[in-house]
C-alpha cells in the first residue's frame, strides 16, 4: 500500500460522525462549481459588474473541462474506503471539485481582495471534503487545486486584457 493510500485511509479513520453532514454538504455545493457561480452572480448583481460573473463562469468551465480531460488521461481509480455522499463513477485524478474551487476562488480573490481569505478557505474545505468523503486521494486534490489556481490566473490575465476587470470600488 502506498504512502498516499495510507494517508487517505488514516484521514477517513479520523472522521467525526457529527461532521459528516458538513463535508457531504461541501461536496454538494462544490459540484460543478455551483457555490462559486452563486457567489459570483450575487456579487455581479450587487456591484453591477456582469463581467465578474462571466469571468468566474469561464474559470469554472475551463477548470472543470481540464479536470475531466485529466481523468481520461490518468486512469486512476477512486479510493475504495467507505464513501460518504453520492458515489462517483469517474476516475479520481485530478479532482474536479478542487480544480473548480481554486479556479473560482483565485478569480474572486483577485476581484474582491478583502475576501481573499474566506474564498480560499472555502476552496480548501471543498477540497478536503473530497478526501474526508473518501472520493479522492490527497494528491488528486493537490493536483486539482494547482490546476484550478493556474486556470484562475490565466483567465484573470485574459479577462483583464479583454474585459478590463479591476477590484470592486469601496472594498479595498
Amino acid at each position: 500500500m502506498s504512502w498516499e493510500k495510507h494517508l487517505e485511509h488514516w484521514l477517513v479513520l479520523q472522521r467525526v460522525g457529527g461532521l459528516d453532514w458538513f463535508f457531504i454538504a461541501l461536496s454538494w455545493i462544490g459540484q460543478l462549481g455551483l457555490v462559486w457561480i452563486v457567489i459570483a452572480l450575487v456579487l455581479a448583481v450587487l456591484w453591477r459588474r456582469p463581467s465578474l460573473f462571466l469571468t468566474v463562469a469561464v474559470a469554472d468551465v475551463i477548470a472543470d473541462l481540464l479536470a475531466e480531460l485529466g481523468k481520461t488521461v490518468f486512469d486512476r481509480h477512486r479510493p475504495f474506503e467507505t464513501q460518504l455522499g453520492p458515489p462517483s463513477s469517474t476516475h479520481s485524478f485530478p479532482s474536479g471539485h478542487s480544480a473548480t474551487a481554486f479556479a473560482c476562488a483565485t478569480v474572486l480573490a483577485s476581484l474582491a481582495p478583502p475576501w481573499r481569505g474566506p474564498f480560499f478557505l472555502l476552496a480548501a474545505l471543498i477540497a478536503l471534503s473530497r478526501v474526508y468523503n473518501a472520493l479522492h486521494y490527497p494528491t488528486d486534490d493537490l493536483a486539482g487545486g494547482a490546476l484550478g489556481a493556474l486556470v484562475g490566473l490565466a483567465v484573470l490575465r485574459a479577462s483583464k486584457r479583454g474585459w478590463r476587470l479591476r477590484p470592486a470600488a469601496g472594498i479595498e
